[in-house]
């Protein structure tokens, strides 16, 4: 993969306290999971927004997953989003375990009712 940026995977709080249980994260994105999907979507920063807008817009607060691909068994792929636009994002073809997650940050929507780029550590 020729994408130097850091590879995150927008999460609810439910999902990843069970994934943190579990040991592994196994859902592709809201609704679906790995073995539904096949991968698990992932994001660069500068598309979480679109994709928290598009995808998160009645929920209030996220955990942004950030994944360390060194610790990851599966690989990663940069691919066309499924409604066929050019842009590519990281997928994830197979489990996160949760040692490969070397950091979260929890995103909380702006009051205006739009997700804004969160403040990354």
């Amino acid at each position: 993969m020729n994408e130097p940026d850091e590879i995150l995977h927008i999460a609810l709080p439910d999902d990843w306290n069970v994934a943190r249980a579990n040991g592994e994260y196994t859902v592709s994105t809201r609704g679906r999971s790995l073995e539904q999907e096949g991968f698990v979507h992932c994001s660069y920063l500068r598309q979480l927004e679109g994709v928290a807008n598009r995808f998160y817009a009645d929920v209030t607060e996220l955990v942004l997953l950030h994944i360390e691909p060194e610790f990851l068994e599966a690989e990663i792929r940069a691919e066309p989003a499924a409604d066929g636009s050019d842009e590519l994002f990281p997928h994830v073809y197979g489990s996160i375990p949760t040692t490969a997650v070397v950091a979260t940050t929890w995103w909380d929507r702006g009051d205006d009712g739009v997700w804004h780029r969160p403040q990354i550590m």
